[in-house]
């Protein structure tokens, strides 16, 4: 290898293929394999497979290359504008003298990395089943305690007990502190699970913390924190970050509270609801105790009331009375025959009284009178009958008279310009003009409608 020192006495000259090729020699042996972030651009994938792109940042760009037996392993398909970290040797392209990257691996920067591992291990344990709802532990209504599992320093804590203290203060509340970020959390998390499941010293048990990056929250998102939650015994209310925030731990929880202070909603009834929900079933108890004594008093005033009726002494009044009303009804039928046999006595003594000849002479005397009295009457109604028919011959004579038969209310109908009488309707239509005479005076008028009925 030629020195790229400039010699005093002999200076070396250099084609640009040495130079290319020693350059990048010394490039590969200073750079062994080294790691760059920046952001893709100008990303090239020809027929070849090969990958081909510009690494930048603010301040600098520099061309990359990636085999295509490199990309096997590769987790995502690289675009323009995405942030990424290479594992990469530097190295430079001799034909063209151009500095550049031979990447071997290329990974997502930030979150990117993050979120995939996320959906792959959401993927993974759903179809093992943890998430299916099946499996989810029924909450107890009022645990006798509360088992908390977060940090004890931090603000998730603190809103924790203060929505247990407004809502039911009675129920005691057991912290196991755990570091809620960094390597060591899983780890914590899932000794504190395994202690209070192996205790049995509460009934529900709040996972907690409060907000934070995808970073932050990650303690929440490992495999074994999951399987731990899912393997617990006790009912698991995870409250993990904010609203929109999710984590795995969200998935497997027996419920998922959107914050901390939810979380804690959900542990505890709110205690003056429970004792008016108490007060309600008080006076429920009570009603039906009232019903019940009113009933059993029912029950017991019939059986009083059956009791006297099947006692001696009531049997005895009862046919007594029963006798009594039977000499009532004899003394009735005595009474009614009694009355039947007088009546036809009266009738046999009438009928006899009616034979008598004195009876006889009377009637023919009565008879005569009657008869003399008919004959009186005979006479003075035929000649009030002869007087009536004089007057209505007088009056039939006047009532024949054109002039009478127009004072009864009548009227002399005819054509006013022929005084032709008309007497169908036959003779007249619809605008013919008519002239009606009364008892005084005449009308002339105007036919609108003809009836024939």
């Amino acid at each position: 290898m030629k020195s790229l020192k400039s010699e005093a006495l002999e200076p070396t000259v250099y084609t640009v293929s040495q130079l290319s090729r020693e350059t990048k020699e010394l490039l590969n042996q200073h750079f062994l394999t080294i790691q760059v972030e920046g952001e893709i651009s100008n990303l090239s994938t020809p027929s070849s497979g090969h990958i081909y792109f510009t690494l930048k940042d603010a301040k600098a760009q520099i061309r990359c290359a990636m085999f295509r037996f490199r990309q096997k392993k590769m987790g995502f398909i690289p675009e323009n504008g995405q942030q990424v970290v290479v594992n990469a040797q530097v190295s430079l392209y001799e034909p063209r003298g151009d500095f550049q990257l031979i990447v071997q691996t290329i990974e997502e920067a930030g979150d990117g990395a993050l979120l995939r591992a996320f959906e792959a291990l959401k993927l993974k344990l759903d179809n093992e089943g943890l998430f299916e709802p099946d499996n989810k532990k029924q909450l107890p209504y009022l645990p006798q305690a509360i088992g908390i599992i977060t940090s004890p320093t931090g603000a998730a804590i603190r809103d924790i007990l203060n929505v247990l203290g407004r809502r039911f203060a009675a129920v005691p509340v057991i912290l196991y502190p755990v570091a809620v970020q960094g390597d060591a959390a899983k780890h914590e998390i899932v000794k504190a699970l395994d202690t209070a499941n192996s205790r049995s010293e509460c009934d529900i048990i709040l996972l907690a913390r409060g907000g934070g990056s995808l970073e932050d929250l990650w303690a929440f998102n490992e495999e074994i924190v999951a399987r731990a939650i899912y393997a617990s015994s006790i009912p698991i209310i995870s409250g993990v970050g904010h609203e929109i925030d999710f984590t795995i731990a969200d998935f497997v929880a027996d419920l998922r509270a959107p914050t901390p202070s939810a979380a804690a909603e959900h542990c505890t009834p709110v205690a003056q609801e429970l004792l008016q929900y108490f007060k309600q079933l008080e006076n429920q108890l009570s009603q039906q105790l009232n019903r019940k004594l009113a009933n059993s008093q029912q029950t017991l005033n019939w059986l009083n009331k059956r009791l006297v009726q099947q006692h001696p002494g009531q049997q005895l009044t009862t046919k007594t009375q029963k006798l009594d009303n039977l000499e009532l009804r004899l003394n009735q039928i005595l009474q009614t025959k009694l009355s039947k046999k007088q009546t036809s006595l009266e009738l046999i003594s009438n009928r006899l009284w009616q034979l008598s000849p004195a009876n006889k002479t009377r009637a023919y005397q009565m008879q005569q009178q009657y008869l003399s009295g008919r004959l009186v009457t005979a006479l003075n109604r035929k000649l009030e009958k002869l007087k009536q028919q004089l007057n209505n011959a007088s009056q039939t004579l006047h009532a024949v008279s054109p002039l009478a038969t127009l004072n009864r209310g009548y009227a002399i109908v005819s054509d006013p310009q022929s005084d032709q009488i008309i007497r169908a309707t036959k003779q007249l239509k619809n605008g013919d003009s008519i002239q009606t005479q009364l008892a005084q005076g005449r009308i002339i008028s105007e036919v609108k409608e003809i009836r024939n009925d």
